[in-house]
């Protein structure tokens, strides 16, 4: 067996400032024509599809939120909290309890009751633009409809829309090193307001349920058992971490693949029944989720490699999205049969996302609505990319139709 450690790799400067947009393709799909692995300082790249979903299922490894915090110091305060009860920090059987009781209110038939609002919020966000030929996408729509979403899945007033996305914005900066280097203030004290915010909202729920998330969570039960107001808390948070930013995201990236592609978007135009489709491949092309972490507990040996207790292995979705699949996978095509593989975008195995469901029911309304409304959709400037670390998003998208 190689150890990894004394293997000759071709190295990703992950920490690169320009590795976003055209050059972040570039670099990724360089790195994939020459290895199944790469090296960087923070650990170890999996490039393709077997590999990324063997380390995302495997039993050794855990997600390396509470390495981070130790790295960091983050040795006390609502943010370390956060950590602890994170359920992507959760692990064995304490994993699958919360995953039992929680389940039944992420399932695809779950999210569809929300499709009626997300439709609601479409066509007020639009209402401003109807009689516009171009805008800041960003600001204007991405931003904030997951949020208007996300505080009526809460049974939360709309007013409070903008405080989520704030919150959300913040608190999902612990994934990203700089960010939680630089800001750490912030993120703690997003996560304190978050709590107190939280703790009002349930207590009003349990003496006064509605038809809402936080009502389902604290009336849900499995052989008896029930979540606590910590752990419903908590649920609550993740719901909102992993609800807000990657659906504004993977939006955002959506309609800037269209503005390049206005053939495809003339397509979706006249077949709407095409945006499941849409979707999928706008996950599989541009993951807003490009790399997942994953933290070695167990020496591990796979394909001939060992790796050690403590190793880092960072799975990118980005390539393993484009392995394994139909047809040309560096071509964007709604139309595409792509066979049996699903985009890495969510992750795999007992971690795959919670809202997995409600993020494609809400991409889905979005991607149903706006190409009749933006016909001949364009580039009205460049765009504005974020950084590949954490949630990769956009800044700036600015967009013109006729």
């Amino acid at each position: 067996m190689a150890l990894v450690t004394e293997m000759e790799l071709p190295r990703l400067d992950y920490l690169a400032e320009d590795l976003r947009g055209e050059r972040f393709h570039d670099v990724m799909n360089e790195l994939r024509s020459r290895s199944w692995l790469a090296a960087a300082p923070i650990g170890y790249f999996v490039l393709d599809r077997e590999a990324a979903s063997f380390f995302l299922r495997t039993k050794s490894a855990t997600f390396p939120g509470m390495k981070i915090a130790e790295l960091f110091g983050v040795e006390e305060g609502p943010l370390l909290e956060q950590m602890r009860r994170n359920i992507l920090h959760v692990n064995g059987d304490a994993h699958r309890r919360l995953r039992n009781l929680v389940n039944p209110a992420f399932t695809p038939r779950a999210a569809d009751r929300w499709r009626p609002a997300m439709r609601e919020f479409l066509g007020r966000l639009w209402e401003p633009l109807a009689g516009a030929a171009e805008c800041e996408f960003v600001a204007a729509f991405a931003k904030p409809y997951p949020s208007l979403t996300i505080a009526t899945v809460m049974g939360a007033p709309l007013d409070d829309a903008p405080r989520l996305y704030e919150w959300s914005n913040l608190i999902q900066r612990q994934f990203d090193g700089p960010s939680l280097l630089n800001e750490r203030d912030a993120i703690e004290r997003a996560c304190a307001e978050f709590y107190d915010w939280a703790g009002e909202l349930i207590e009003r729920r349990r003496d006064d349920p509605g038809d809402d998330l936080i009502s389902t969570l604290i009336a849900a039960s499995h052989d008896g058992d029930r979540l606590s107001d910590v752990e419903c808390m908590n649920l609550v948070l993740n719901v909102l971490v992993g609800g807000v930013d990657t659906t504004q995201a993977q939006l955002a990236q959506a309609l800037r693949l269209f503005a390049a592609h206005p053939e495809q978007w003339e397509l979706l135009a006249a077949r709407p029944e095409l945006a499941p489709r849409a979707v999928e491949e706008t996950l599989r092309y541009e993951p807003i989720t490009p790399f997942t972490a994953r933290l070695l507990h167990k020496e591990v040996e796979y394909r001939g490699v060992t790796f050690p207790v403590d190793t880092v292995v960072m799975v990118a979705a980005f390539t393993g999205n484009r392995d394994g699949v139909e047809g040309d996978p560096d071509a964007f095509d709604i139309t595409a049969e792509r066979g049996e593989a699903k985009p890495l975008t969510f992750g795999a195995g007992i971690h795959y996302c919670l809202g997995a469901s409600l993020a494609r029911a809400e991409l889905q309304e979005a991607l149903g609505v706006l190409p009749t409304r933006m016909p001949g959709l364009d580039l009205a400037g460049a765009p504005e990319f974020g950084s590949i670390h954490g949630i990769y998003g956009l800044e700036r998208l600015p967009l013109r139709w006729k």
